[in-house]
């Protein structure tokens, strides 16, 4: 057993891959590809353990073609020069298959320099990446790949392989081997659809198996061990992490206490609390904004004390804050105000500040000049007609009250006082031009 068993057990054909079913079902694209022998530049997309390295092995066994494997993390200029050595020598000669790993960590003149290679069809190029390749992979090398995402794998697709690894060692050990029932399915449940994570699993349960009256027994208190915190797929800074926010943030809007403590707890189990504390903060003004104003008053407190207090005490604010939200009155009208003002002013509709809005200040005959402000406070109601946008703007319309109980009696309110004309009234006491 020199080799590691996710190696000694890696499929050789493509009904061996565990999950991916919506790229080698029957008649799916990849599966096509692969089984014609097509000679085709392909981005595999997608987290660790889900079948990328598997099935650049197939294609290239499919394709006779020379496999070698570079990975960006390591891998030079020097070494992608080497490889195009040998295409046409005898050591590939039916061409390279050149499988890399983590595409992301390479430059732009590294990849660049595989694109002629690649034109020619000296060079197949099966590249693979956690990130989004459309961030990450230079678009000319891009424009002649197909991507394929693949996706992480269920509980159920993983119990399988789990089964089947724990068959090979038990084959494998000098001494008679078993298992408790509860085994296999914990495994597939904990290793977060990374296969491999599962696979190395079931190798730790065996190694660390204690001999016991002439014959080892792996346990399930043993496994929540050697899997502890592996369901967790959890990358800080990429993909999954921004995929998690995201998820948080829309079952926030969407109203579900449950699914937002769930992503908030996967955070939390992940040491990360500053994500979910933007995301809440967020939320309070994007999702609920005027329908409940001291929203984002509280979730502010809630974060403040999270961050004080640390880790395992700062989940009980977060969750509070994301109870509040997910529980709150929604309202969009903030968002959608200060995205229709700003796209105005993208736009170059600005204008002058009417003079009326301008700052007193002496003219260049050192007069001051006339500015014909009229002071809200000196009217009935605090309100007096008046223009406030720009000429160009005059009459534009960006903020629309909410359907919800706060923002319609504030509307209720406004209504009244603006339809009442009281701001026409002439003024009392206070001078009309009052305020800055």
């Amino acid at each position: 057993m020199d080799h590691p068993l996710a190696d000694r057990i890696r499929p050789q054909g493509l009904d061996e891959v565990v999950g991916q079913r919506h790229l080698l079902g029957p008649n799916a694209l990849l599966r096509r590809f692969i089984e014609k022998g097509t000679d085709a530049n392909m981005v595999f997309y997608g987290p660790s353990g889900t079948g990328k390295t598997t099935i650049a092995n197939i294609i290239a066994k499919r394709t006779h073609r020379t496999l070698y494997r570079l990975n960006a993390t390591t891998a030079s200029l020097q070494d992608i020069k080497d490889i195009i050595g040998d295409v046409g020598t005898l050591m590939a000669p039916g061409g390279v298959l050149l499988y890399l790993d983590e595409i992301q960590y390479f430059n732009k003149k590294q990849q660049q320099s595989l694109l002629e290679f690649m034109e020619n069809g000296s060079i197949t190029l099966i590249a693979s990446t956690t990130e989004n390749p459309y961030f990450y992979v230079y678009a000319a090398l891009l424009s002649r790949s197909t991507v394929f995402e693949f996706k992480p794998v269920t509980a159920a697709d993983v119990r399988p392989a789990v089964e089947r690894a724990l068959a090979l060692v038990q084959a494998e050990s000098p001494l008679p081997l078993d298992w408790e029932e509860g085994v296999p399915d914990y495994i597939a449940h904990a290793c977060g659809g990374d296969v491999r994570k599962a696979m190395n699993a079931v190798e730790l349960l065996y190694e660390a198996a204690p001999a016991e009256d002439g014959k080892l027994s792996l346990t399930v208190a043993d496994a929540e061990q050697v899997s502890q915190r592996s369901a967790m797929r959890y990358d800080r800074g990429g993909d999954a992490m921004y995929d998690l926010a995201s998820a948080l943030m829309k079952s926030l809007r969407g109203s579900d206490p449950d699914a937002a403590l769930h992503y908030l707890a996967r955070f939390l189990e992940a040491g990360d609390l500053i994500t979910p504390s933007r995301r809440l903060l967020c939320s309070a003004s994007e999702d609920v904004g005027m329908a409940y104003p001291q929203a984002i008053a509280i979730v502010k407190a809630c974060v403040d004390t999270a961050m004080q207090l640390g880790l395992p005490e700062a989940q009980l604010p977060l969750a509070q804050a994301a109870v509040l939200l997910a529980t709150a009155p929604k309202s969009n009208s903030v968002i959608n105000a200060i995205g229709a003002a700003w796209s105005d002013v993208k736009k170059g509709r600005t204008g002058s500040v009417p003079r009326e809005l301008q700052n007193v200040h002496a003219d260049t005959t050192g007069q001051e000049r006339v500015q014909g402000y009229r002071y809200p406070h000196s009217f009935p109601g605090h309100w007096v007609r008046q223009q406030y946008l720009p000429d160009e703007l005059a009459g534009a319309s960006y903020y629309q009250y909410g359907d919800n109980k706060t923002e319609q009696a504030a509307k209720a309110y406004w209504d009244r006082i603006k339809e009442g004309k009281g701001g026409d009234a002439q003024p009392g006491a206070a001078a009309a031009s009052g305020g800055q």
